[in-house]
């Protein structure tokens, strides 16, 4: 276990490479992964069933501890990134399959590497975890009621059938994970050490297996949806800071809502987008997981450089 843990480790701090390159093997090297399409919703399970491993009732109590700055990241979140979408998705006439692609990728929840982004720019860990377990766990609600409201001008949006996807690959994998914790707590410990290397490996094959099945348009479109998904993200964490300072938050708060409104479950976005309109839906996400944990890394190490470390 320890050569695992520290596997782990290795390829958590290198993230950014691994996910690099394996969309790079996606596009140039499709035929490796085409064939794995069904496989993007049971890889994005073994993530969320990994995040329910690391639950604990902490996280809870802390959002009953400070309501407000918990309620504030989630609102903030759910305004601004599904608001920005649809106003890029409008304002540079997006095709109607990449329109709802960024649309829906705006409509998830905070992403999974949020928390780490957060704790390297030296921010309030604590409120970010608590504000990404609620937006995962309302997004069964969340989701199909805004993709609904932004994206049926240029689709049929079945709602229901979007809530029953996302409880199957998000609420249930985080539930069983934490009844997994609660009964096995020594076993769940011990793999929690692995976690680093399990989700890293699914994430990469989710963003390689939706770039090889959209190899040839995304010579057509890469441009434009890199635009849009460049767009998307940096005025989400613009956006998401100016929000928590309108309401008075301290800088490490800040940070917090800043990383969990601009960082965003692309993984949910390319399962949902690739079960309920079209592969080519699925690219914004993809491409949102490449960019945002390049993005992120970024500009935490920026505010890191910045921030005197707490003293002792």
């Amino acid at each position: 276990m320890n050569a695992v843990e520290k596997a782990g480790a290795f390829v958590g701090k290198t993230f950014s490479v691994w996910v690099l390159l394996f969309a790079g093997l996606g596009f140039f090297a499709p035929a490796l992964f085409v064939g794995y399409k069904g496989w993007i919703a049971p890889l994005l399970g073994v993530v969320m069933f990994g995040m329910g491993l690391t639950l604990s009732a902490e996280d809870f109590r802390d959002v009953l501890r400070r309501p407000r700055d918990v309620a504030i990241g989630v609102v903030g979140h759910y305004l601004i990134m599904p608001g920005i979408a649809y106003l890029l998705a409008v304002a540079l006439r997006l095709p109607p399959e990449i329109a709802v692609g960024v649309i829906l990728v705006g409509c998830c929840p905070s992403g999974t590497a949020s928390n780490v982004m957060t704790f390297l720019s030296r921010g309030d860990v604590a409120l970010g975890v608590s504000i990404g377990a609620v937006s995962t766990l309302i997004a069964p609600f969340a989701t199909p009621a805004l993709v609904s409201l932004l994206a049926g001008a240029w689709m049929d949006i079945h709602a229901a059938s979007l809530f029953r996807d996302i409880v199957q690959v998000v609420i249930l994998p985080i539930a069983l994970g934490v009844v997994a914790k609660t009964l096995f707590r020594k076993q769940a410990a011990a793999s929690v050490k692995a976690l680093p290397l399990v989700s890293t490996a699914a994430i990469v094959l989710i963003i390689a297996i939706i770039v090889a099945l959209n190899q040839a348009k995304l010579l057509t479109n890469g441009p434009l949806m890199f635009a849009a998904v460049i767009l998307h993200n940096l005025l989400g964490f613009a956006l998401g800071y100016a929000f928590a300072r309108l309401f008075g938050m301290d800088l490490a708060k800040r940070k917090a809502v800043m990383f969990e409104t601009g960082m965003q479950n692309s993984g949910l976005g390319a399962a949902l987008a690739a079960a309920h309109f079209s592969p080519l839906a699925a690219v914004p996400s993809a491409l949102f997981s490449v960019w945002h944990n390049l993005s992120g890394s970024a500009l935490a190490m920026w505010f890191a450089a910045r921030t005197t470390p707490p003293s002792r």
